[in-house]
């Protein structure tokens, strides 16, 4: 792994990849914000600011706590990645986005009720949670590509430290908290449905990415047989 580690820093891309990454995640949090505002119609949405400012510490802590190879495989221009993999990705962008305009409108016209404070902060919490879960799993996966694929260009191994220890895809569960988390932080009920329909998408690929790494990565054929659930012990 060290081996490994000092070949990706000597990459000459290393550092063009990493500067991709940093812009690709900040256009993601101002594209968010402006859809959000703009659907809402009002400028003074606390919470929407609340949750970008969650979302832009989460990235400025990551960016401290990554490894740098592992930002710049994340802002890397991807080689055989898997086909099914495009189209899920291709089409969970849709719902993903959605959650923003439909939370806006909610803002806007006023179809959920009013939230208690608490249950905002609350949802917060659970937010930045989830969000920690992924960083987690990305920090003790040196792998964890926003693509699926097997890089055989960085000498794919098995991750099963860290939270891999307790579930084969740590990452996806804790997506799937923030992603729950994030239309009552809003405080729209309504935009729930696009979030269940981005979990359900997640809860897929998660399947797909499991059969794929058993099918392609050496080493990972014996790797549920210690730990046998892929995101919730004694369920699945």
């Amino acid at each position: 792994m060290t081996d490994q580690i000092e070949q990706d820093k000597r990459r000459p891309d290393t550092e063009k990849n990493i500067l991709r990454r940093l812009i690709q995640v900040s256009l993601s949090i101002i594209i968010t914000l402006i859809i959000l505002l703009v659907s809402a119609g009002i400028i003074k949405w606390i919470y929407a600011w609340l949750y970008t400012l969650a979302s832009v510490l989460v990235i400025i802590t990551n960016a401290f706590i990554f490894p740098t190879e592992l930002i710049s495989e994340r802002g890397r221009k991807k080689e055989n990645v898997e086909k099914w993999d495009k189209i899920i990705t291709g089409i969970i962008i849709i719902p993903w986005y959605t959650l923003y305009i439909i939370a806006g409108l909610d803002i806007r016209f006023g179809w959920s009720p009013e939230l208690a404070s608490w249950i905002h902060i609350t949802a917060l919490i659970t937010f930045i949670l989830g969000n920690a879960l992924v960083s987690w799993a990305m920090i003790a996966n040196n792998y964890f590509s926003t693509k699926v694929r097997i890089q055989y260009d960085r000498g794919h191994t098995v991750s099963s430290g860290g939270p891999y220890r307790y579930m084969r895809h740590p990452g996806y569960l804790g997506m799937i908290i923030f992603l729950l988390s994030t239309p009552i932080l809003l405080g729209s009920f309504w935009a729930l449905i696009p979030a269940i329909m981005t979990v359900i998408l997640l809860i897929i690929r998660t399947s797909f990415e499991d059969d794929t790494l058993k099918n392609k990565l050496e080493g990972y054929q014996e790797y549920p047989d210690t730990v046998k659930y892929r995101l919730i012990s004694g369920i699945w």
